[in-house]
C-alpha cells in the first residue's frame, strides 16, 4: 500500500511538471524494519528523477523541515537539482518534527546508516539517476560513516555540510549539561554487560534534551562512539567523490578544516570553506555554499 501511495504522488508530480508548472513537492514514504519513514521530494523545474536526486539528512534530533533543510532544499532546486529531504525515524514510526524529549530515546547513532540505505534503495526503485547524499551536522558525520562502511552501489556523490565531531565527549557533556559523563557511562556499560541494555537511564541530559530518558544502548552509541565513526577516520576510507563544506565562523564544529585536512586531496575528497558562515549557513552564506555544491554536482 505504501508503494502504491508513493507511485500516485510521484505520478502527480510528473504530470504537474509536464504541464509546465512550478517545481513540485510531495511527501513520500518507505519502510525500514517496523517503521514507516517520511520524506519530502522536490523536483527541480523541468527535471525528473532520472536526472538525479540529492538525499538530504538532517542534524541531531531534527527533521526534514528544519530551517537549514528548507534552505538547502530551495537553493538546490533553484540550481536544477531535485531533492529528497528525509526524516530519520529515531525509532519512532512515521516520525515528524523535532524529537519530543518527553519520549525515551531508544535509537542508536548507527541506525542512521540503514535508513539512508533504505532511501537510496527507494530512489533506485523509482528510477532515479545519479544519487547524492548530503548530510548536515550530525547527519554529515553519519552520512560519512555510512559511506565508509558498506554504501549502496548506486551512491555516486557525498556532501558533508558542517559535519560534527564527537571530540571529547566527557568535556562536551560537562559543558552542555553541567554534569559528569563518567557515572552515566559506567551505569550504561553495567546494564549492557548484564544483557539489560534496553533499560532506561532516566532524568539525564541527552543530545538536545535537558532532562529525558534513554536506553543504555542508545546512550552508549552517542556518548561512547566508535573511533571509526569520526569524520577524520571515515574520510580516508571513502570511495565516492566527496565535498566537505566548512563554515568559517562555525562555533559548533570548531576547526573543521584542520581536522580533515589530511584526507583532503583535491580530487576524491574536496573541501570548501565558506568564510564568515555560521553552522547553519544563515543570511547569504547559504547561497555561497549552494554555489559550491552546485559546481561539485556538475563535475
Amino acid at each position: 500500500m505504501n508503494r502504491l501511495l508513493d507511485w500516485i504522488r510521484l505520478a502527480a508530480l510528473v504530470l504537474a511538471i509536464a504541464a509546465g508548472g512550478a517545481a513540485g513537492a510531495a511527501e513520500v514514504r518507505t519502510t525500514h524494519g517496523p517503521h514507516a519513514l517520511r520524506a519530502t521530494l522536490e523536483l527541480a523545474q523541468g527535471k525528473s528523477l532520472a536526472d538525479g536526486l540529492v538525499i538530504l539528512v538532517h542534524g541531531t534530533m531534527g527533521h526534514r523541515d528544519m530551517e537549514v533543510m528548507r534552505l538547502f532544499r530551495r537553493l538546490l532546486v533553484e540550481r536544477g537539482h531535485s531533492t529528497l529531504a528525509i526524516n530519520l525515524s529515531l525509532a519512532i514510526d512515521a516520525r515528524e518534527g523535532m524529537f519530543d524529549c518527553a519520549l525515551p530515546s531508544r535509537h542508536r547513532a548507527e541506525d542512521t546508516s540503514a535508513e539512508i540505505d533504505a532511501w537510496l534503495e527507494w530512489a533506485v526503485r523509482q528510477g532515479a539517476g545519479r544519487l547524492t547524499v548530503l548530510g548536515f551536522s550530525r547527519g554529515g558525520q553519519q552520512a560519512a560513516w555510512y559511506a565508509a562502511r558498506q554504501p549502496h552501489p548506486r551512491l555516486a556523490r557525498l556532501i558533508l555540510l558542517a559535519p560534527i565531531f564527537a571530540g571529547d565527549p566527557a568535556a562536551n557533556y560537562q559543558t552542555r549539561f553541567g554534569a559528569p559523563l563518567a557515572p552515566l557511562l559506567q551505569r550504561a556499560r553495567t546494564l549492557e554487560a548484564q544483557s539489560r541494555a534496553g533499560e532506561l537511564l532516566t532524568g539525564i541530559g541527552f543530545l538536545n534534551c535537558e532532562s529525558t530518558a534513554a536506553s543504555a544502548r542508545s546512550f552508549l552509541s552517542y556518548y561512547d562512539p566508535a573511533r571509526e565513526a569520526e569524520p577524520d577516520a571515515t574520510l580516508p576510507r571513502l570511495q565516492v567523490p566527496t565535498l566537505v563544506v566548512a563554515a568559517g565562523g562555525d562555533t559548533i564544529v570548531r576547526d573543521l578544516p584542520r581536522r580533515v585536512a589530511a584526507a583532503v586531496d583535491g580530487r576524491r575528497i574536496r573541501m570548501v570553506v565558506i568564510d564568515g558562515a555560521d553552522h547553519f549557513f544563515r543570511d547569504l552564506y547559504g547561497e555561497d555554499a549552494a554555489d559550491a555544491i552546485n559546481t561539485f554536482l556538475r563535475l
